[in-house]
Parts: C-alpha cells; sequence; structure tokens
C-alpha cells in the first residue's frame, strides 16, 4: 500500500514531533504524543517511535517519569524549520494539539487531595485556580474512601461548576429584603 501523507522522511517526522510538543504547555503522555503525531498517514508508529528516541539522544526532547516535553534546544530548533512542514499538516497538528493543551492547562489549575481524618474519615482538599492563583480552596470532613474519591472526582470533572454555584450562592439577593 502507498503512504498517501506528505511526511515521510526522517527529519520531516523529527520537525512534526517537536511541533506538536512545542504547542502543548508541558510534559505529555506517549500514547497522546503519538495519537497527534500519526495525523499524517504518510509514516508509521515505528518511523515514529525511531525518530522519538533519537530526538531523546539528541536533547531535543526530554523524557522524564514516562513523559515528553520539548527541551529549549528543541524550542531553538524547531521555530527555525517549522516552516519546512507543508502548511496542511502544521494547520491540523495544531487544531488536534489545542484542546489537548487546554486539557492540560485546566488539569493544572485544578488540586485535591485526601488524608486521614478524625473517627477513623478523611479530609478532602479542594483547590482551584486561574492560572495566576488560587480562587477557592475547600476542606471537607467525610466518613470514609469512597466518599473522599467521589468528592475529588466531581471537583476534577465540574470544578469551574461548582465554584460558580458557590459564588452565586454568596451573591444571591433576597428579592424580598431589598
Amino acid at each position: 500500500m502507498e503512504n498517501r501523507g506528505f511526511i515521510r522522511d526522517k527529519l520531516d517526522i523529527k520537525i512534526l514531533i517537536l511541533f506538536i510538543l512545542e504547542k502543548l504547555p508541558g510534559p505529555v503522555e506517549p500514547l497522546v504524543l503519538s495519537d497527534l503525531t500519526l495525523l499524517d498517514g504518510g509514516f508509521t508508529w515505528f518511523d515514529y517511535t525511531d525518530c522519538l528516541a533519537e530526538l531523546v539522544e539528541t536533547g531535543h526532547v526530554l523524557e522524564k517519569d514516562g513523559k515528553y516535553e520539548i527541551t529549549e534546544k528543541g524550542r531553538r530548533n524547531v521555530n527555525t524549520v517549522a516552516s519546512s512542514l507543508p502548511y496542511s499538516v502544521r494547520a491540523k497538528a495544531e487544531r488536534l494539539a489545542a484542546p489537548v493543551a487546554a486539557s492540560m492547562r485546566r488539569s493544572w489549575m485544578i488540586e485535591t487531595a485526601d488524608e486521614p481524618g478524625a473517627n477513623g474519615g478523611k479530609t478532602v482538599s479542594l483547590r482551584l485556580s486561574d492560572g495566576v492563583g488560587e480562587i477557592i480552596s475547600l476542606r471537607l470532613a467525610v466518613p470514609d474512601e469512597t466518599q473522599a474519591q467521589r468528592i475529588e472526582t466531581q471537583f476534577r470533572d465540574k470544578a469551574e461548576e461548582i465554584y460558580n454555584q458557590i459564588i452565586g450562592i454568596f451573591i444571591e439577593t433576597d428579592s424580598e429584603t431589598e
């Protein structure tokens, strides 16, 4: 079967990997990076993994704790050569990377943790920041680990909605007292 993509040689694959990593705000899981990189159909997963390994070897990409991120060397080089990638490939890579980058930024703004509480229960800590500073912090006493995990999951999934509801309660006006 003939490859139909624009990206076929190792240099272009490496540039594409660096281009995608440069669009992400931090370290990314290998599966996410491969999904974003294999967008063109002109090369195989084996080509991709070889090129990624070479980029790590040459110091363009850092592998840490099983995740990959671009180094300053990689950033300098990709900024110089990214325009050599076909426009359609760059546009598609940017379009695919944007929601991943947004999700990564959001996850950094939400913190949850639990610790042993009184009487065998748990204390759940929930924090939400806006990227500049903390905008809400809650500590809740719950009876057990199951409740703690459920609250943490709900907060991670709906942090902004929960914050808005809490603020709404505090600023709500009673029409009878006005």
